[in-house]
């Protein structure tokens, strides 16, 4: 939606209205993953879009290489973490079905950082259980990887996006006498840093604060590049290992993401997976879109991990049942009403369509459209428009 204010700024009309992009565009790409829909997108702003990519204006850059390293939380780490979950997944779960996920948005957001924040160390928390979890197995796992490198020669960049977490670790560094800089929002000297970094005396650790170090800095004298905490935008995370490889490394590059095993962590990575292809059809994807995520991500976000190995079993026998064996479930008053799943999309986008439903239980076209054509025959939709452009609503 961003992209169309900016083209009706630029070219007004050009996309049409906000309620056609939405229909057209916006909801198939960025709520269904719609392939379609995203190459009719790419057509259209190709033409206005100039983009270089790395590998074919720097061909002589060294490879980099990319590794997953995590980290298992201890007993009462792990205790803490499971009772933030419990705490907000009611929450949260309880706001989605109330006011749909666009209306949870700051529930949502407030509750993954919370996650996040039991990962990396306990006491980036304000809670008061956090009194006796004095683990932290993520800062533990990154000095191993120090006390590695800096045996080895190597020099590394430590990105995150908490400076408070930066903080906790340089008494770690101190203990060790562990030579580093230190660059958050509040730095004013970045050339001298940069220069002292990239002096062949340069000390083996560089800890940066994502937002203010993650671009507009040339710091080639790293070789390794680690990333204490994920999140949703993978290309954030590229522009911060960029700043060591780039035009003038002549080494190698390895990076590390450090994600607690068990965790909302591995599921952010899961999720920015899956989001790919939005962050590609847009020129700014720089914030998380709340919107983009459906009552079921946020599901196995909040699960615990005896319930995200269950998820992994066999397919939703929903998804894979012909249209005449699906059973709605019992509405509120009991009385047949939509599947939870379908209400949920329904009450997100308003409508539902062969497209979003196919989307939605992994079915064909002709599957999708007999499941509505049932639902409709039983009076839970109504059919409006053309037969190529039919949308369903409710009664």
């Amino acid at each position: 939606m961003e992209l169309w204010s900016q083209f009706q700024f630029v070219m007004p009309g050009f996309f049409g209205s906000k309620t056609a992009f939405g229909r057209r565009y916006s909801n198939p790409v960025q709520r269904h993953q719609d392939d379609v829909a995203l190459a009719a997108l790419r057509r259209r702003i190709r033409p206005f879009v100039l983009r270089r990519l790395k590998d074919e204006v720097a061909r002589e850059l060294p490879p980099r290489q990319e590794q997953v390293v995590y980290c298992e939380l201890g007993p009462a780490q792990r205790r803490l973490y499971e009772k933030i979950r419990e705490t907000w997944r009611a929450t949260i779960l309880g706001a989605v079905d109330a006011r749909g996920v666009g209306g949870a948005t700051l529930q949502v957001l407030e509750a993954l950082m919370r996650l996040r924040q039991a990962c990396c160390d306990p006491h980036l928390l304000p809670a008061t259980e956090v009194a006796g979890v004095e683990s932290a197995a993520k800062l533990d796992r990154l000095m191993e990887l120090v006390d590695a490198l800096v045996e080895e020669g190597h020099r590394a960049l430590v990105f995150s996006q908490w400076p408070s977490l930066l903080k906790r670790v340089e008494p770690r560094l101190k203990a060790r006498k562990i030579e580093y800089l230190y660059l958050d929002g509040a730095t004013k000297e970045r050339g001298e840093l940069q220069t002292r970094w990239n002096a062949d005396d340069g000390p083996p650790l560089f800890l940066i604060s994502l937002k203010a170090g993650g671009t507009g800095m040339n710091l080639v004298g790293a070789d390794h590049v680690i990333h204490l905490d994920p999140w949703w935008n993978p290309a954030v995370e590229q522009q911060a290992t960029d700043r060591a490889h780039r035009i003038g490394q002549t080494r190698p590059v390895m990076v590390y993401k450090l994600v607690a095993r068990g965790t909302v962590e591995e599921k952010i990575l899961e999720l920015q997976a899956r989001k790919r292809a939005l962050a590609e059809a847009t020129v700014d994807a720089e914030r998380m879109v709340v919107d983009a995520l459906t009552r079921e991500d946020l599901e196995a976000v909040f699960a615990s991990v005896g319930e995200a190995e269950a998820d992994d079993g066999p397919p939703d026998e929903l998804a894979s049942s012909p249209p005449d064996d699906d059973q709605p479930e019992p509405g509120v008053a009991g009385e047949p009403g939509l599947p939870a799943t379908a209400d949920a999309l329904l009450r997100a986008d308003g409508v539902l369509t062969t497209a979003s439903v196919a989307a939605l239980y992994d079915l064909d076209a002709r599957a999708a459209s007999a499941r509505l054509k049932a639902w409709t025959d039983a009076g839970l939709l109504v059919a409006e428009g053309r037969t190529r452009a039919r949308v369903y609503r409710r009664p």
